[in-house]
Parts: structure tokens; C-alpha cells; sequence
């Protein structure tokens, strides 16, 4: 009706005051268009032209006159072409712009030129080449001519030449992967159209271009008209992404009633959408700017998505990997079993064998093999050799008398277990006693975790649907998480079975020898791993700069246990109360998030927390370096002060502490350097600088204590060694896969598609995948080198066993 209207108000000349109003409603939005028409384009001549295709028409349209053009064509219900109209003005005509409407079966195209397209901040840019490709209804006959009409109107008295032509587009259905070249630019976009073949549901569209502006747009759009193919409407409907040299976007058919859809591509008139620049604001609000050439050009193809067998297959490869983890456990955990019931066999013999061969040998005192007394005298280096020699034996603890065996706990020179508390307030005076000795043992030590898709950051080239998820293989990929992360709870919960029953039954070695056991951080450690990887799963629904703290939070949480059970092992006394550590670590979460609100170039956010981070280095320097016995309070600037006039400058006098001044002088300068890199560098992903702090502290900690270690004479079994090894080699590779970058949400989303690569495993992985797969694995490994790098001192008494 409103199309008859318009006819009658062009065709009778009565047009006099009339103002036309109608409102298009949309499922989201509304829009309301008003037509304004005047007496002034009464047209006192109107011409109708029969016209044919590939003819340029040259005319000249006044007020006075206006010209129509008649084609027709004959439409196949088997074959699809396109239309295209294409109008060249040669003159600026932008005070009275030439009004061009096509009109057809069930549609109807208006534009002017020239044209005004609309950029950021309301710039305007005119554009005199236009060329729009027609929408095709489609047909229920087998064959039928359809007619459509080019009515040229305008409002100047003055004569403004044009040219205009109509050409058939032949190539307009696009073939199953085959390439097609094409250009466009703002006034001139494309789009074609692609029907499902037989037996393929899924495909992927993919736009490239070897340049990187203009930036454009690729659109996904429903076989209906009008077809949304402007700057300013082609986000109305579909789905779209802004693109530079890469595009891609996966389409399936249970989406398209029709089984087919339009490709739209549309270059946009300015490029900050893609990270170019910003243009210069225009000084008059009705200024025209000059938009240059922006003319693009552009391949597209249209490729088969992976069959369904493809995602049963890259199910059981993940389900398979992770579960030989659990097959090979059991293995090794058989293996174990036999051996030790053959060492049960073995002492027994043995006793009996010093029982009747040598029944007159006096058993070692345990400070014969380098102990130290509690007045804090300290071993010659070569008692420190000795000591570590005896210790490798592991049945040395068989040599001690029955007597000595059996000694009650209390009387035993073992640390307290942890149910055996010293209320009294002495306790403390005693820790400081105890704490300026150069040397400490263990046993000195007492006990106490929308079709907008410019919106998520996928590696479109390898995002493999599913349901409602459009990346289902970077949420699969997470499994290996949970999975090895209840693996390791397994372990840990069989290996706290194991020493309870040790306890139970006064096993001497479960009493008295090796590193206390706790099991509480690492059950922590478990389930930290097992949620991470369903964090990580849902920040991979869609992975954008403002979720991006659902895939780091469990990671603060993972360092910090790690760094948190390795300072427990030989400091069981001064370790952080549960409500400290996890006040700490959610501070750090905390920040986190600050960083991710105000941290973008916010110079007084970074100097805040800059500040921060070195003062909570230098406290926690001091923390490790007097072991806990410091206290911080009105008079510590006096004490500082004191210690460094006493020791530094009225003595030279080296520090007693030289191994923890080592570590905490190289961990001061590795965190001042970070500070400082974050105060000048201000990074936008202020997620990962904060992560990257964590892990430097953490591989610092590890470093110093393996070397510590073996510098006090232990050894590490085959086992932790093999794991050690096992897990740097995985590390290294994750890494490697991690830093491909197949996308990033520090750019642009246009930016970021530049990134994308195809799957590099079984056709359904990429490289963020496979970071997925090993990370898990190296986390793993990097929990059970904790687990199992002190099982040399299971044998060994707690008072031969140093604190570092």
C-alpha cells in the first residue's frame, strides 16, 4: 500500500504539503522513517524509457522532468543472478541530490546521490559512484519474466547530468570452495548468495584481502529484502564482523528456512572500527569530508565444516590422552606396591642379620651424623658431607638399637605433629631463640586456596559449533583440567591414607623421619586445577577482555598454594594461617580486577600499585629472611636503622643468612624490575602482568629451593626426577603454543581475526588447544614434583633435615 501511495503522489502531481510517516518495527528496534514530499517535484514532464541491460544511459534530470527506466528479465527458479545498478554523477549536486528508486516485484531500493554516509561523530562523507546489487525474490514458477523500474527524480531547476547502467552479475551464487575476487567500497557494496548443498549442514565463510585498510565489514544474512548492504544498517540483522585481512564466519544450515543466505561484505567509511585512525573532527557541523579512495579488494570462499565424526573423534582423543594419566598411575602404582612389600621382607633379615653377626656394635647417635645442639654450634663442612652420605641409605634407620627405636614421641628430637599445640605464650620466646641459630632442622621447627561477532575474540578459522557454544573445541579442550586435576587428588587423598595408617600403627618412620605431611594445600592444590579448567571453559564461551578474569583467577590461586606448600615444607611453624593466604589471595584477584577497570593508561593506578608491589617485596623479604621472628610495629624504622649502623657501617659484616640474601636480593630485583616495567610500559593486559609477577616468584622459589637442596647433600629419587624433567620438556612446548596468538583482545576484533589460523590437529584443534593440553599436563607434572621431590627424606631424621 504505502508503494501505491507513492506511485499516485509521483504520478498526479498532488503533492502539495503532504508529509508521509511510517514506523518498521524489528524484533529489537524500531526505526521511524518520515518522507517528505513538496509540491516542487511535481513533475511537469515524465518520461518512460524501455531500457536494456549493459547500456550506459547518459541523461539529464531536472525538476521539471523526470525519467523512468523499464527492464525486464527473464527469472529461473534454477538459477540465480543478480542485478547490480550502477549511477555515476558528473557534477556535485549535493545542495538538490538526483533521488534514484527501483522499483520490482516485492521490493523497492531507494538512494540519492550523491550519497551522504555517516561516520563517527556525525562526520559526512558524499560519494557520486554508486553501484547496489538488486534483491531477488524468490520465484515459485520454474521460469517467469519480472519487470522493475528506475524512476531519476530531483528537486534542482537546474539540469545535473548522470549516468546510469544496469548489468547482470553472472557470478553471483558462490561454489563450494571455489574462490572468488572481488571490489568494494562504501557506495559500492557487495553481496552474494550461497545455497546449501545436499548433505552439508555446516560451512565456513571466509573473507580475506591482502589489505589491511579499509576496513570493512562481512555479513551473514537470511534470503529476504531488503538486504541490509550500507555502513550504517548492516549490523541491523545476520550476523557480522568487522574485518581487515582476515574473516571468517561458520553458518549452519538450521539457521536459513531457505538453505541459503547472502554474503555481505561492506566497506565502511572510516577504519577506527579496525583500529586505524581517527579522521579530523570537521569544523562545521554540515561540513563534507573528502573519504579518498576506499576501494577494496576481496576474496571470499565458501568451505565444507568438519562432519560430526570429526567431533567424536576429537572427544575421544581428549578423553583418551587424560585417561592414560590414570592407566599409567595405576601401573606405576603397582609397581610400587611390590616394591615395597619386598623391603618389608628385607629389613627383617636384616635385623637379624646385625642381631647375631655383630651383637656387641654401639648404634650412632643421631649427632654423630651432623645435628646440632641447641646452643647453636654449627658442623665443619665435611660433618655436613658425612651426614648427607649416612642419609642415603635407606634402611640406615635400621642401624639405631630397638631401644632408640622405641622411643616415645615426646621425647623424640621431631617436630611436634600437627594436633600437638603449644598454647603458652613462651612458645614465641622460644621461636626467637631458636631462630637466630645459622643452621635450622625441622625438628626445631613446631607446626602451626548476539550475532555481533566483533564481541568475542574466537580463532574463527578453527571455531567448531555446538548448541548454543561457538567454540566448542576451546571449551573441550579444557577437560584435561579436571580430569588430571582429580587425578591428583586421588594421589594426594592415597597418599594421606597411607600415612595416617603409618601413624596409626607407629610406624617410626611416619613419627619421626622425613618432611612433615600435610595434605591440606594440596588437596587445594586439586581442586584449584580442576577450577581452572572450568573457569577457563567458560571464559572460552567467549573469550573478551572483560572475562578474561574467569581464565586468570584460579591461576593466582594455583601459584599461590605452590609457593605457599613449598615454604610449608621446611617452614611448618610460620606458614600463613588459612585466612591470611587467602585474604592475600584475594586481594590479588582484587587488583586484578582494578587493573582490568582503570589500568588502561592510568598513570596513577600503576604508580598505586607499583608502590604496593615493591612494599609488599620488601615485607615479605623480611618475613623470609628473619623467618617470621620480626615484628612490624612504631619502632621497626628504629631497628632498621640500628641493624644497618651496627652491620654495615661501624662493621663490615656480611649477612648470617647468606642462602635466603641470595634468593631474596634476586627476587628484590626481579620485582623492582617488574614494577618498573609496569610503571613505564603501562601494559593494557594487566590480567597476565600480574600473572607473569606470580610465576617469576614462583619459578624464583622452586629454583632456589632445588638448588638448596642438593646443596645440603639430599638427593631426589628417579621418580621426581624423571617427573622434573618430563614436566620442563611439556612446559616448554605449552609455552610455545601459547605464545602463537592466534587471537588477542588487546587489539581490535578486526585486528585480532588477523591472528587466525587453521586447526592444526585432527582438523578440529588449534594451537590454543594444544596450550590447553599440555598446560594441564605440565600443572600436573608441576604438582607431583611437589608431591614427590622430599620422598628422599622419608627415611631420614627430621633433626638431619635443613631449613632453607
Amino acid at each position: 500500500m504505502l508503494f501505491s501511495f507513492l506511485y499516485l503522489l509521483f504520478f498526479t502531481g498532488n503533492t502539495e504539503g503532504v508529509i508521509l510517516s511510517f514506523r518498521l518495527e524489528f524484533p529489537d528496534r524500531s526505526f521511524c522513517y518520515c518522507l517528505s514530499l513538496s509540491s516542487q517535484i511535481s513533475a511537469t514532464n515524465v518520461v518512460q524509457k524501455d531500457a536494456e541491460f549493459d547500456v550506459t544511459y547518459n541523461d539529464t534530470v531536472t525538476s521539471e522532468n523526470q525519467t523512468i527506466y523499464a527492464f525486464n528479465h527473464t527469472v529461473s527458479r534454477n538459477k540465480t543472478e543478480g542485478v547490480r545498478v550502477t549511477v555515476d554523477v558528473l557534477l556535485n549536486a549535493s545542495e538538490s541530490p538526483i533521488l534514484f528508486v527501483v522499483r520490482q516485484k516485492q521490493a523497492v531500493l531507494s538512494f540519492q546521490v550523491p550519497l551522504i554516509l555517516r561516520g563517527l561523530y556525525q562526520r559526512k562523507y558524499p560519494y557520486n559512484h554508486i553501484g547496489r546489487t538488486l534483491c531477488q525474490p524468490p520465484t515459485v514458477v520454474a521460469s517467469e519474466t519480472q519487470y522493475f523500474y528506475v524512476d531519476v527524480s530531483t528537486l534542482s531547476s537546474l539540469g545535473t547530468h548522470y549516468q546510469l547502467r544496469v548489468s547482470r552479475v553472472e557470478s553471483f551464487t558462490l561454489q563450494t570452495n571455489k574462490k572468488f575476487s572481488f571490489t568494494a567500497s562504501p557506495s559500492q557494496p557487495q553481496y552474494f548468495k550461497y545455497v546449501f548443498p545436499e548433505g552439508e549442514d555446516t560451512v565456513i565463510v571466509k573473507v580475506t584481502s591482502d589489505m589491511n585498510f579499509p576496513c570493512s565489514v562481512m555479513s551473514i544474512q537470511d534470503i529476504q529484502c531488503p538486504v541490509y548492504d550500507l555502513d550504517n544498517n548492516v549490523a541491523f540483522i545476520g550476523m557480522y564482523q568487522t574485518i581487515t585481512k582476515k574473516g571468517a564466519i561458520t553458518v549452519q544450515r538450521k539457521d536459513f528456512p531457505l538453505n541459503s543466505f547472502y554474503v555481505v561484505v561492506v566497506v565502511k567509511t572510516e577504519d577506527e572500527a579496525c583500529g586505524g585512525p581517527l579522521r579530523y573532527y570537521p569544523l562545521r557541523p554540515d561540513e563534507l569530508i573528502d573519504a579518498g579512495n576506499r576501494t577494496k579488494i576481496l576474496d571470499v570462499i565458501v568451505s565444507p565444516a568438519i562432519k560430526t565424526e570429526v567431533y567424536v573423534m576429537g572427544m575421544l582423543f581428549c578423553l583418551g590422552i587424560f585417561l592414560s594419566f590414570y592407566v599409567l598411575t595405576l601401573m606405576v602404582a603397582c609397581v610400587h606396591n611390590k616394591r615395597v612389600l619386598k623391603l618389608l621382607l628385607y629389613p627383617v633379615a636384616l635385623i637379624s642379620f646385625d642381631l647375631i653377626f655383630q651383637p656387641g656394635k654401639t648404634p650412632a647417635s643421631p649427632y654423630e651424623y651432623g645435628s646440632f645442639a641447641d646452643n647453636g654450634s654449627t658442623l665443619s663442612s665435611e660433618a655436613i658431607t658425612d651426614s648427607a652420605t649416612s642419609t642415603d641409605n635407606n634402611y640406615g634407620y635400621l642401624e639405631r638399637s630397638l631401644d632408640s627405636a622405641g622411643r616415645s614421641r615426646q621425647e623424640s628430637l621431631s617436630s611436634v605433629e600437627e594436633d600437638d599445640y603449644d598454647t603458652l605464650d613462651d612458645i614465641d620466646s622460644d621461636k626467637n631463640i631458636v631462630r637466630t641459630k645459622k643452621y635450622l632442622c625441622v625438628s626445631d621447627l613446631v607446626v602451626n586456596v548476539t550475532g555481533n561477532q566483533d564481541i568475542c575474540y574466537y580463532n574463527f578459522l578453527c571455531a567448531h559449533p555446538l548448541g548454543a557454544l561457538s567454540s566448542f573445541n576451546n571449551i573441550l579442550s579444557n577437560v584435561g583440567y579436571v580430569m588430571l586435576g582429580l587425578l591428583f587428588l586421588l594421589i594426594v587423598l592415597k597418599r594421606d591414607i597411607t600415612h595416617n595408617r603409618a601413624l596409626v600403627r607407629n610406624d617410626i618412620n611416619a613419627l619421626e623421619c622425613g618432611i612433615p605431611k600435610h595434605f591440606g594445600l594440596f588437596y587445594a592444590m586439586g581442586t584449584a586445577l580442576m577450577m581452572e579448567g572450568l573457569l577457563s571453559a567458560c571464559y572460552h564461551v567467549c573469550p573478551n577482555y572483560t572475562n578474561f578474569q574467569f581464565d586468570t583467577s584460579f591461576m593466582y590461586m594455583i601459584a599461590g598454594l605452590c609457593m605457599l606448600k613449598l615454604y610449608q615444607k621446611r617452614h611448618p611453624d610460620i606458614n600463613a594461617s588459612a585466612y591470611t593466604a587467602y585474604a592475600c589471595l584475594a586481594g590479588v584477584i582484587f587488583f586484578s580486577v582494578l587493573g582490568v577497570v582503570f589500568g588502561k593508561g592510568n598513570m596513577v593506578f600503576w604508580i598505586v600499585f607499583s608502590v604496593i608491589h615493591i612494599l609488599a617485596t620488601l615485607l615479605l623479604s623480611t618475613q623470609l629472611y628473619y623467618m617470621g621472628r620480626w615484628r612490624l610495629d612504631s619502632g621497626v624504622l628504629r631497628r632498621v636503622v640500628y641493624i644497618v649502623y651496627t652491620d654495615s657501617i661501624r662493621q663490615c659484616s656480611g649477612p648470617m643468612y647468606i642462602d635466603r640474601m641470595v634468593l631474596l636480593v634476586l627476587g628484590n630485583i626481579v620485582n623492582w624490575s617488574l614494577a618498573a616495567y609496569g610503571l613505564i610500559k603501562r601494559p593494557n593486559d594487566f590480567a597476565s602482568y600480574l600473572l607473569a609477577i606470580a610465576i617469576c616468584n614462583l619459578l624464583l622459589y622452586f629454583a632456589f629451593y632445588i638448588i638448596m637442596k642438593l646443596r645440603s647433600g639430599e638427593r631426589i629419587k628417579y621418580l621426581a626426577l624423571v617427573i622434573i624433567l618430563f614436566t620442563a620438556v611439556v612446559w616448554g612446548f605449552a609455552l610455545y603454543f601459547f605464545f602463537q596468538g592466534l587471537s588477542t583482545w588487546q587489539k581490535t576484533p578486526a585486528e585480532s581475526r588477523d591472528h587466525n589460523r587453521d586447526c592444526i590437529l585432527l582438523s578440529f584443534f588449534d594451537d590454543h588447544d594444544i596450550w590447553h593440553f599440555l598446560s594441564s599436563i605440565a600443572m600436573f607434572g608441576s604438582f607431583l614434583v611437589l608431591l614427590t621431590m622430599d620422598d628422599d627424606l622419608d627415611t631420614v631424621q627430621r633433626d638431619k633435615i635443613y631449613v632453607f
